[in-house]
């Protein structure tokens, strides 16, 4: 069986995921390429996200790709988790992880409609409440605010009594049909870095809507794109990034002809077939990347970049917040003082070549901010130690 190190990981993470100086792309869709899919809970990780990947970027130019060409789409998908997707892999996502998340979301809202004495038909109830959604939008092509989606349905100007993270029957169905790619973010009423979508009919924010692919061909999808941006990785690490099973990740790896590879520590991972020559080492790299970034989020088993700061790094929901890399390792984090000036904070010694590295990464992302300090309410343990 061939063997992969972890410095062949680190290696192949600091190319293939445009981290580097010489492997930054050109476009916010290349960047997005580059990680299979980019995170979007938060909207400005989305921007700073391309920004540490794209030569040159302004926050413009992600709206643009994002609400203007569309090139990029918001869609909820693996673990339940909004995501930016390039627009030719939505159909596999469509049928296959996000079909899973609505199925989900459905059966919960059914039951939680009848508990919270709605109805006593909860199947019924989504039903008609996704009727009632889907009319009100088809007669709005620029979206509604959720606001405007609750008064204009009554039935959903309602708090469901239930214990649940959010009680509030509207964002509740509309969680629901975003899933199930009935509707979309559309454009965003705020600044880059909040969310006050208009959400819009998918088959009117796309005008040419794909169907979905079936559950398999779209999990081997998403799998072999994962492959070429985080391989190697294991089983393990395919059904947490997935939010599926175990049985969906063998089924695509045996459809792609995946290669087994030992990794260190005795673990095995997986490579696509063609991709399992060793990657040059790209030479000393710096990187400052946001909450909740792909780079950081990719695997379940993290120590080969992460370790011993895992519990500096992640929150105790397992959400990670800013990290600093050194040559493929996790390092420190960066915060911001009171004028928006980003400052890196270390979490082990690293050689002096690399501290100005990180510094020249601060000094061109304070400029890129230009004084705004960005808002998270992901902040690690690392961020919020005194200074």
């Amino acid at each position: 069986m061939r063997h992969v190190t972890d410095q062949q990981r680190r290696a192949r993470l600091a190319a293939r995921h445009a981290l580097t100086a010489a492997a930054r792309v050109g476009t916010p869709e290349a960047a997005t390429r580059a990680m299979t899919v980019l995170h979007a809970t938060e909207p400005a990780t989305v921007h700073l996200s391309c920004w540490a990947r794209v030569t040159s970027l302004t926050a413009a130019d992600v709206d643009r790709v994002l609400y203007a060409d569309r090139t990029l789409v918001k869609q909820l998908a693996m673990r339940r988790t909004l995501f930016v997707f390039p627009r030719d892999l939505l159909p596999a996502a469509w049928g296959s992880a996000s079909a899973r998340v609505a199925a989900n979301e459905r059966a919960r809202l059914a039951k939680d409609a009848v508990t919270a004495g709605l109805t006593s038909d909860g199947p019924a109830w989504v039903d008609r409440a996704r009727a009632e959604v889907l009319g009100v939008l088809a007669a709005a092509p620029d979206g509604h605010a959720a606001t405007d989606i609750r008064r204009a349905v009554p039935m959903l100007d309602v708090t469901m009594a239930v214990a649940t993270a959010d009680p509030r029957a509207t964002s509740r169905v509309l969680t629901c049909l975003s899933a199930g790619a009935d509707i979309v973010r559309g454009v965003n009423a705020g600044g880059w870095y909040t969310s006050r979508p208009r959400w819009t009919l998918m088959r009117q924010w796309l005008d040419d809507t794909p169907t979905p692919w079936t559950a398999a061909d779209g999990y081997q999808e998403l799998i072999r794109r994962w492959l070429f941006t985080f391989g190697p990785g294991t089983e393990d690490d395919l059904v947490w990034w997935l939010g599926s099973t175990k049985a969906a990740v063998r089924a695509a790896l045996a459809g792609l002809g995946a290669v087994a590879v030992s990794l260190d520590h005795g673990a095995t991972g997986w490579l696509l077939p063609d991709d399992v020559d060793d990657l040059p080492d790209p030479g000393p790299w710096a990187a400052l990347l946001p909450v909740l970034d792909p780079t950081v989020m990719g695997w379940q088993h993290r120590d080969f970049y992460l370790s011993p700061h895992r519990a500096e790094i992640f929150d105790r929901r397992g959400n990670a917040g800013t990290t600093a890399w050194v040559d493929g390792r996790v390092v420190g984090c960066w915060v911001q003082d009171r004028a928006g000036v980003v400052e890196v904070r270390l979490l082990e010694d690293v050689p002096t070549a690399a501290r100005h590295a990180l510094d020249a990464e601060a000094s061109r992302l304070t400029a890129w901010l230009d004084g705004f300090r960005v808002p998270t309410v992901y902040h690690s343990p690392a961020m919020r130690a005194p200074a």
